[in-house]
């Protein structure tokens, strides 16, 4: 027989797919909750409260979730099922399905929406605009279009004159993104603002403009959004109101316009100096969480020896001198849509950090200078965003629109950690990981730990190394589906692939930590039947994050999805797991099995 003719045929053997089964584990339940080999709507009562952990369901909801699993089954002709209950195969087949999937609430908004917006992490976009990378990529509204639909809550605008200086664009200052007129962007925003959530939308602007441009800038907000644009006059916030008043309601947000001056030559000089270097996203799996404090020591040993007295500068929204002999050449009507007022970031640390008591603001800061503040005022950085706004934004040389880590920025308190949306990449996964929360309406509570000051006035220490409140068992059963949304040939040539689980925490770097299933060979429905623990002492801020991989010996494994959610939202017991592809997007098919179960420390007194 020749090569050729053995590669074919173990090509047509290999590729015979078996009909997943249940695992030992799945079918040892059904026989304890089943009788006579049914299970019945009273059967699955029981296996809710028991195993699922859902203590308070009813009869009649377990009735109704027995209707729906009965429909399930109906669908695929060739499962046996009874009329009064599930066999095996149908209880297998409801357990794999969205009736049981692994994010708690059904896509309900469930936590407090009645507290200041600076109680919330708000799902905030950088550069909105843009379509690919920061240098040569078009402007758009479609990205801003897709941002919406996913859920994005904060939408940056770049304002520049036009070329003939009578219109308003957006484009990335000092690059070769060709623009996009501001009025097309702004009505692409009031159309798909509240498609994916109802909660208020907030618009960071970057003014390069004149006076007479803000106006003109003005009079297009005005017009475009009416009634819903939220307002409050030419006086300061004295504190944020709530998500919940502010439904429906479109927010302008930027710095007080002071003065026009060209600040190209800036730009280019800025962005031109980048236009070689690449950031290397994708490091080793975990690296970037679990490393985080090695990473902000090493940061601050390369970049902050000159920088003692504690100054930072917001080089993205203070690109504009200053000169107070202009102020009479300010659009008053421009001035009145700013609801949110931007701050300086500018001097020392201590002076801009602090709090007032009177007004509140919002402050931005590049993701390096956010590691120079949190090293060196951490408590401060937490007490700041109690009462205000912080946004953290790419550094420069993201240049190919990649991210940064933003658990560095929550477990601080900010507010706003803002995204290349249409970059890639693991952050990325994080930021949709936990924007999945809260019914995936954008704005998501900031745990008690955040919020809250002792006796003394004393707020959380992001430094101090808390005790463990609970541990995470994670089971990690089996998965299928990639046999339906890949093609036969897309892992391995001449058989099927091998398929292997990488799942851990991103969270506080006490409770970062990555672990790895063993690789199943030559198996498009693997089983892997392996358990593993994490201890949390932040479980609020943690998320839990897996990735599927196929193990190639000789190049880099292939890469067969990922998902990550927040560990506050999982649903205990036997669940499905959806699985997204590298750019968030769910995949039809694609699902784990997985067990998730709380142990609570005992604290011995």
């Amino acid at each position: 027989m020749s090569k050729q003719t053995y590669r074919i045929c173990c090509f047509q053997r290999k590729f015979k797919l078996k009909e997943a089964e249940a695992p030992d584990e799945i079918k040892e339940l059904f026989g304890r909750f089943s009788e006579n080999g049914i299970m019945t709507s009273e059967h699955l009562c029981k296996f809710l409260k028991d195993v699922q952990g859902e203590e308070n369901v009813t009869k009649e909801e377990a009735e109704t979730v027995m209707e729906s699993a009965l429909k399930l089954v109906h669908e695929h002709l060739n499962i046996v099922f009874h009329k009064k209950g599930l066999n095996l195969d149908g209880f297998f087949r409801y357990l794999f399905s969205d009736l049981n999937v692994s994010i708690s609430t059904h896509k309900k908004v469930h936590h407090d929406m009645t507290a200041p917006l600076s109680h919330y992490f708000i799902y905030t976009s950088h550069n909105t605009y843009l379509t690919g990378n920061q240098l040569n990529s078009d402007c758009s509204d479609v990205p801003i279009i897709k941002a919406l639909q996913q859920g994005v809550r904060v939408i940056e605008l770049d304002m520049w004159p036009n070329s003939s200086k009578d219109n308003v664009d957006i484009l990335h200052g000092g690059t070769l993104t060709p623009p996009v007129e501001l009025i097309q962007c702004l009505k692409s925003i009031k159309e798909h603002a509240f498609v994916a959530s109802e909660y208020p939308v907030i618009i960071t602007l970057e003014d390069h403009l004149t006076p007479d441009l803000q106006a003109k800038a003005a009079e297009m907000v005005t017009q475009v959004f009416g009634d819903i644009l939220f307002t409050c006059g030419t006086e300061c916030l004295s504190e944020f109101p709530s998500p919940e008043s502010l439904k429906g309601r479109i927010i302008i947000s930027t710095k007080p316009p002071k003065e026009y001056l060209e600040s190209k030559k800036t730009s280019e000089k800025e962005n031109g100096s980048q236009k070689g270097k690449k950031s290397s996203e994708e490091k080793a799996w975990g690296a970037e969480i679990s490393d985080l404090s090695q990473k902000m020591m090493a940061f601050s040993e390369k970049t902050l020896q000159n920088k003692d007295n504690g100054e930072c500068q917001d080089d993205e929204a203070d690109s504009h001198h200053e000169n107070p002999n202009i102020q009479q050449n300010i659009a008053p009507e421009y001035k009145h849509l700013i609801a949110i007022q931007a701050g300086k970031s500018k001097g020392p640390t201590s002076e801009w950090l602090t709090v007032d008591p009177i007004k509140v603001k919002r402050v931005s800061l590049n993701e390096e200078k956010l590691i120079n503040v949190a090293l060196n005022h951490g408590q401060d950085l937490v007490r700041f965003t109690q009462r205000n706004l912080l946004r953290v934004y790419p550094k420069g040389m993201r240049v190919d629109s990649s991210n940064y880590n933003p658990l560095i920025g929550w477990m601080h308190g900010t507010q706003m950690v803002a995204f290349n949306i249409q970059g890639h990449g693991r952050p990325l996964w994080l930021m949709q990981g936990m924007f999945r929360a809260n019914g995936g309406c954008g704005y998501v509570k900031k745990p008690e730990l955040l919020l809250k000051t002792d006796a003394n006035n004393e707020v959380h220490d992001p430094k101090r190394l808390l005790s463990v409140k609970t541990t995470l068992k994670v089971k990690v059963y089996m998965g299928k589906g990639w046999h339906l949304d890949f093609k036969r040939t897309h892992f391995d040539a001449y058989s099927p692939p091998d398929f292997y689980v990488k799942i851990g925490i991103a969270g506080v770097p006490a409770d970062s930590r990555v672990k790895k299933t063993k690789a199943i060979e030559d198996n498009w429905i693997p089983t892997w039947n392996d358990e593993f623990e994490f201890p949390l002492t932040v479980p609020e801020l943690a998320l839990l994050r897996v990735e599927v991989h196929e193990y190639d010996m000789s190049e880099i494994d292939d890469f067969g999805g990922q998902t990550c959610i927040p560990v506050s939202e999982l649903r205990t017991g036997i669940r499905a797991v959806p699985i997204y592809n590298e750019k968030g997007e769910k995949y039809p098919s694609v699902k784990l099995l997985m067990c998730f179960e709380f142990v609570k420390i005992m604290l011995h007194v």
